[in-house]
C-alpha cells in the first residue's frame, strides 16, 4: 500500500490491535516530523489562532533564521499537518483541520484495564 500525499492519512492508531508495516512506518515518520522543539512550537502557535499565519511571523516567535523556519514549515506541510497558502511573496500557514483530528485519534489510548 502506498501512502497518499498527506502522510498522516496512512498512520494507524497506537491502540490498534496490530499496525500494518505501512501504518507503523507512516506513524513513526509523523512523530519524527514532530520530534523537533521548533516544529512543536509552530504547531502550538498555529493551534492558538483561527487564522493563517505568515511565515515571517514565526521568525521572531521562534528566534530562528528564515531558512530554518522555512525548513521546519516544509517538513510539517509535507506530512500533511499544515496547509500552505501563497499570498504575494509570503506563504501563510494554518493547521490542517482533518490532520489535527487524525493526530488526536492516533494517540488516543483507552485506559488500560488490569
Amino acid at each position: 500500500m502506498s501512502c497518499p500525499p498527506d502522510l498522516i492519512d496512512c498512520c494507524g492508531n497506537l491502540a490498534s490491535e496490530a499496525l500494518a508495516d505501512t501504518e507503523a512506518d507512516a506513524t513513526a515518520r509523523l512523530f519524527k516530523a514532530l520530534g523537533d522543539p521548533a516544529r512543536v512550537k509552530i504547531v502550538n502557535l498555529l493551534a492558538q489562532t483561527d487564522r493563517a499565519v505568515c511565515a515571517c511571523d514565526f521568525m521572531p516567535a521562534l528566534g530562528l533564521a528564515q531558512a530554518t523556519v522555512s525548513h521546519h514549515l516544509k517538513r510539517l506541510t509535507d506530512v500533511g499537518l499544515l496547509e500552505r497558502e501563497q499570498r504575494g511573496k509570503w506563504a501563510y500557514f494554518s493547521l490542517n483541520p482533518e490532520a489535527s483530528s487524525r493526530l488526536e485519534s492516533l494517540v488516543r489510548i483507552p485506559e488500560v484495564v488490569r
